[in-house]
C-alpha cells in the first residue's frame, strides 16, 4: 500500500506529520473540550507530552506502513488546523481501514472535518486500500458521528471493541461510495 500526502481539497492540503508539529498540536491537548474523546493517551499527562506521544505514534505508523493521520493545512492561512487520514486498525479482531479526523476547536463548524474526511475516503477507494472504510467513534461523540453520516457512512455496529474501549463503527462500502459518486 503506497500512502502519499498532498491530498488537496478546495480549502485544505495535507502533508505527512513531522516532529515539530507537536508544538502547534499542543494546543489541541491543552483544550479539554478538544480531547474529550481521545482515550488512548493518558489525560493526566501534560498537553505537550500528549502532543509528542501522538506525533511519535503517527511517525511510527508511517515507518511500519500502517498509514496514519496527516497534518491538515488551511490553504488561506498556511496554519495547521487539524489532522485527518487513513489508519489501519484492528476492530473486534478484524483489520479495517479507518478515516480519522481531529480539528483544533476554533476550526469546528466550518466544514473542514467533512471536507478532509471525504477527500481521504475517496483517496482510500481510488487506491484500493480496502473494500470498505470505517470511522471508529466514541458513542457520545455526536459531532464526529454527524461527520461520518455526511461522509456517506452508516452506523453498522454499536458497542464494538477497539483498544479495550467501547466504540461505534460507521462504514461505507466501495459499492455505496460508487453510488454516491453517480
Amino acid at each position: 500500500m503506497t500512502y502519499t500526502d498532498g491530498i488537496e481539497t478546495p480549502r485544505l492540503i495535507s502533508r505527512f506529520l513531522i516532529p515539530t508539529d507537536a508544538t502547534p498540536w499542543t494546543s489541541f491537548f491543552a483544550d479539554p473540550i478538544n480531547c474529550t474523546f481521545i482515550n488512548i493517551i493518558d489525560p493526566s499527562a501534560p498537553a505537550v507530552e500528549r502532543a509528542h506521544i501522538m506525533i511519535d505514534f503517527t511517525l511510527k505508523r508511517y515507518q511500519e506502513n500502517r498509514l496514519g493521520l496527516q497534518a491538515l493545512i488551511e490553504k488561506e492561512s498556511g496554519e495547521l488546523i487539524g489532522m485527518c487520514g487513513l489508519l489501519t486498525q484492528d476492530v473486534n479482531g478484524i483489520p479495517e481501514v479507518e478515516v480519522g479526523y481531529h480539528l483544533l476547536r476554533k476550526y469546528w463548524g466550518k466544514g473542514y472535518a467533512l471536507e478532509a474526511a471525504q477527500a481521504f475516503r475517496d483517496y482510500g477507494f481510488n487506491n484500493n486500500f480496502a473494500p470498505s472504510i470505517v470511522s471508529i467513534i466514541h458513542p457520545l461523540n455526536f459531532l464526529s458521528k454527524k461527520v461520518a453520516l455526511r461522509n456517506g457512512m452508516t452506523l453498522t455496529e454499536t458497542g464494538a471493541s477497539w483498544r479495550d474501549h467501547e466504540v461505534d463503527i460507521f462504514r461505507i462500502t466501495r459499492k455505496e461510495w460508487e453510488q454516491l459518486r453517480h
